[in-house]
């Protein structure tokens, strides 16, 4: 059969592998907003779908400049990240750190990474591909891929991690999104409880001792200070014990 037929094919049927992993991914945040720890993790679970030469997968972030894994599809990718930061070089690091896209065969890794090929020989990786993943100045990394199969990664791979990152990036700042405002609604919510109950007992101390609200807030401040506790706790805990006390009748 003729060999540019073979790679005809080939090419559309990893399109077509991509494309059925953006879908699924798409797919995910039709039915409900998910966690972004767990967006992550599927992120990471379909693009070794997306990108058929890739056996195992994993997300780096860094958090300060420090990198970390946020998941990985195994145990193994997740060393391989541990051998890159104890090392301080691999093509994860030069991914999230650059923002370029590394594609890097197994000699080429020993020659321009020497010290992590030698502490990652043990997993037997043949190639190496990591994207660089942006998600806002707090989520940013890289998405990392290994090859043990043999094939090495392609041109056409590099170009279908780019095109599976940039759709996880959108799906991830979506998420983000989300989780910022369930956050900001939670806060917004403790903040209300917080200063009502802060008002109720600032009512009951005015009513008791005859005094103005500006004066029973002080106490409740003083009470705060001198128990090194929350206002809002001290407020709590004088509302409770006010409405638990007999009446006087």
């Amino acid at each position: 059969m003729d060999e540019n037929l073979l790679d005809e094919r080939d090419a559309t049927r990893r399109v077509d592998d991509v494309t059925t992993a953006l879908e699924r991914l798409a797919g995910t945040f039709e039915e409900e907003a998910e966690e972004l720890s767990a967006v992550l993790q599927r992120v990471c679970q379909q693009v070794v779908h997306a990108v058929p030469d890739a056996e195992m997968a994993s997300i780096t972030l860094l958090r300060d400049g420090d990198p970390y894994t946020a998941t990985a599809t195994g145990d193994s990718a997740h060393r391989i990240d541990q051998a890159q930061y104890k090392t301080g070089q691999g093509p994860c690091l030069d991914a999230a750190r650059t923002g370029e896209l590394q594609r890097v065969e197994v000699a080429e890794a020993a020659r321009q990474w020497p010290e992590f090929a030698a502490a990652a020989a043990e997993f037997e990786v043949l190639g190496y591909l990591s994207a660089p993943l942006f998600v806002d100045r707090e989520y940013h990394g890289s998405l990392n891929l290994y090859d043990t199969g043999g094939n090495s990664f392609s041109a056409l791979d590099a170009a279908l991690l780019e095109l599976y990152t940039t759709a996880a990036e959108a799906a991830l700042r979506s998420a983000r999104r989300h989780q910022t405002a369930r956050e900001t609604t939670a806060q917004l919510s403790e903040a209300l409880t917080s200063r009502a109950v802060i008002d109720q007992a600032k009512g009951i101390l005015m009513a008791l001792h005859r005094i103005p609200a500006d004066d029973a807030f002080a106490l409740l401040v003083k009470t705060s200070q001198e128990q090194n506790v929350k206002l809002r706790e001290v407020a709590q805990d004088f509302v409770t014990t006010a409405l638990a006390a007999p009446s006087r009748t």
